[in-house]
């Protein structure tokens, strides 16, 4: 399936079932590269309405990371270990906070 199949599905999807995150979480990883404005709506909006969706915080930190938009990558770095901390989910925490340790030492964070 093309890269535009793909999104013209996911965003069929968003429309269907507006409740389910992993739809826009899916849409703004198809964006990361062609539509850099969208996928970073995308990622912002997930966050913003399904808080406690994990999956979204380690791609979305990554991505603001990528496109040098450092206080926002370092912000859902953050929040990421956090509800991954509250939700019990050892494995998501850990993967968060290596990256995040990564992230402070690439960007000479602290």
């Amino acid at each position: 399936m093309r890269n535009l199949d793909r999104i013209e599905l996911l965003k069929g999807y968003c429309v269907e079932e507006p409740q389910n995150p992993f739809n826009y979480y899916a849409l703004a990883l198809e964006y990361r590269e062609s539509e850099k404005v969208e996928a970073a709506y995308l990622f912002d909006f997930v966050v913003a309405n399904f808080p406690n969706y994990l999956p979204v915080f380690f791609p979305a930190a990554q991505f603001f990371f990528e496109n040098e938009d450092l206080p926002k990558a370092k912000n859902l770095f953050e929040a990421g270990i956090e509800l991954a901390h509250a939700l019990q989910d050892e494995k998501a925490k850990k993967e968060l906070s290596n990256a995040y340790q990564n992230f402070l030492f690439e960007t000479d964070s602290d």
